[in-house]
């Protein structure tokens, strides 16, 4: 099993690169940022955490950026996004900004992608909520021809462009893997027709072992191999990994506080033990 970390990477937490830095010495195979660009202060969409909604949601920096930054500190550490919000940025300077982080660290980047959840946020960018859905699949569609084709083209209902010429293309072949987060009623459909890899929150999903098999034969019906599956939030109990592992989970990515060095570090330790350990 692969590990990873995820932190929403802030104005008053440590510094992306040297966090990657640390990752990357201790072991760790992946980090992973969220993202929002920014948080309507009508507060009107509650948060799925059912607390406050935390400092750090509206501190976040731009995850291409400071994972920019992360991959210049780092050689082997796969980077990735946790997750992007695809439905709040447009498809084709997306495709530009993945593929540029893709060249820039030499291959490796996770593309994490996901609708969110704050209607407001997304219709500040122009996305009706109940159209998310349609608009994510739309967007990541077209990113894939303009990955893959020296001239792309798209027409959809709300993606539309004729022949372009865009580089730079991935490194990775051919596109970085495309990882779909969530866990709702659609998700799995979703993961098949355009996914690399699921992997959901984990807030004790009671069921997870019957929606990994959903997904296997989701996959088998649709004519493709066994997709991984990957862990947000994954707990560093021995007797929860060793869960994980028995319902096919490939990645746990662990999370970390947005705080200082001298208590980021500590954490990270103790961290690198367990996955030593289970390794």
């Amino acid at each position: 099993m692969k590990f990873g970390v995820y932190m929403f990477p802030t104005d008053y937490a440590i510094a992306p690169a040297e966090l990657a830095q640390a990752l990357e010495e201790r072991g760790f195979e992946s980090l992973f940022f969220p993202e929002h660009t920014h948080i309507p202060a009508s507060r009107a969409t509650p948060f799925p955490g059912g607390t406050d909604l935390p400092k750090e949601y509206s501190h976040t920096l731009d995850p291409f950026v400071a994972l920019a930054a992360a991959a210049t500190a780092t050689k082997s550490l796969l980077i990735g996004t946790g997750i992007c919000l695809v439905i709040e940025r447009d498809p084709i300077v997306l495709a530009k900004e993945v593929a540029s982080l893709d060249h820039i660290s030499g291959g490796r980047v996770l593309f994490g992608i996901g609708g969110g959840w704050n209607r407001e946020e997304m219709e500040n960018h122009g996305t009706e909520y109940k159209q998310r859905w349609k608009v994510m699949r739309e967007r990541i569609e077209a990113m894939k021809e303009i990955w893959t084709k020296d001239e792309a083209t798209y027409h959809g209902e709300h993606v539309n462009f004729d022949r372009i010429w865009c580089w730079p293309k991935p490194i990775q072949k051919p596109h970085p893997p495309i990882i779909v987060g969530g866990d709702g009623a659609g998700t799995l459909p979703r993961v098949v027709r355009y996914g690399d890899e699921w992997m959901p929150i984990y807030r004790g999903l009671s069921a997870f072992g019957e929606r990994a098999k959903q997904l296997k034969d989701l996959a088998e019906e649709a004519g493709r191999g066994p997709i991984p599956i990957g862990i947000f939030g994954a707990s560093s109990k021995p007797e929860m990994l060793e869960q994980y592992r028995k319902d096919g989970v490939s990645r746990c990515v662990f999370p970390l506080p947005p705080e200082s060095a001298d208590l980021v570090l500590p954490r990270l330790d103790k961290l690198a033990g367990v996955a030593k350990s289970f390794g």
